[in-house]
């Protein structure tokens, strides 16, 4: 009897994995932002596509093949050559997805390895043909007109691929030694050149002060000796006066003490006398 309960349990075990193994094989699940494309033996690729869930397929004869339709980044160096046949080396960063409703035409056009094998060579073809319409120097300071170029381009020419770019971005933009040697060889001629002009100007400045300073001397010369002319000595008793009463004021408000001088007495004229 144990015996025959034994075989019994094994036969409904037996049963039960094949009963999962052709469940497994006729069920598949696409997750979330993923889309599935049916490949079938003996009609090809379907072009429906198949959302997130649980589906039923026929085994053997269907194959489900699931694509990642969320974004992804891809980074691309690339060197190329400027218009004025400057070496640049430039790397974009991509934000890419791929269009769910054009997955059957991907996968029968392109494959699985859509990334790898699409998107170096048109971010290449891009990156040089705009870089060719610039200078060094404009690649520089036009960056942004260099990234708005690219992104428009790339982007219409992603979409042939059955790509949508949601996002591209310049991150790297370097030139060759010769170039960037240049470049410092030319900021500093240019501070040079500054400072050279300062230097100029700050002496004509010193010129023109003391053309300014000569000429009201001889202006306040020629009012003295008018003056000189007109009142004599007076004017000079005059400035005198002002002077020594200056100079008491100023004493006045020392916290030294001071000692003036009495004046000395005319020759043949003694103390006693006066």
């Amino acid at each position: 009897m144990a015996a025959k309960m034994f075989a019994s349990i094994g036969k409904f075990g037996l049963a039960l994995a094949i009963a999962g193994g052709v469940a497994n094989s006729v069920v598949y699940n696409v997750d979330a932002g993923h889309r599935a494309v049916i490949f079938d033996r003996f009609r090809g690729v379907q072009d429906t596509v198949v959302g997130e869930g649980t589906h039923f397929l026929i085994p053997w004869v269907q194959t489900p093949i699931i694509f990642d339709c969320r974004s992804q980044p891809r980074n691309v160096p690339v060197i190329t050559g400027s218009k004025d046949l400057q070496n640049v080396n430039i790397a974009l960063r991509i934000l890419f997805r791929l269009v769910a409703s054009q997955l059957p035409r991907i996968f029968t056009s392109i494959g699985e390895g859509y990334a790898e094998s699409v998107l170096p060579s048109i971010t290449t073809e891009i990156l040089k043909s705009v870089v060719a319409r610039f200078d060094a120097e404009e690649l520089i300071t036009q960056r942004e007109l260099v990234y708005r170029q690219v992104s428009d381009d790339l982007t219409e020419r992603a979409a042939t691929f059955g790509l949508l770019l949601d996002d591209v971005s310049l991150t790297h933009l370097t030139f060759g030694k010769e170039f960037t040697e240049a470049v410092e060889a030319k900021q500093v001629a240019q501070q040079e050149a500054e400072r050279a002009r300062f230097v100029v100007e700050k002496a004509e400045q010193k010129k023109k002060a003391a053309i300014i300073s000569a000429e009201g001397d001889a202006k306040a010369a020629a009012l003295i000796a008018n003056s000189l002319a007109t009142a004599g000595d007076g004017l000079i008793e005059l400035r005198k006066l002002e002077a020594a009463e200056d100079m008491a004021y100023q004493l006045s408000r020392s916290r030294n003490i001071t000692y003036l001088p009495a004046p000395a007495p005319p020759r043949g004229h003694s103390p006693e006398d006066s």
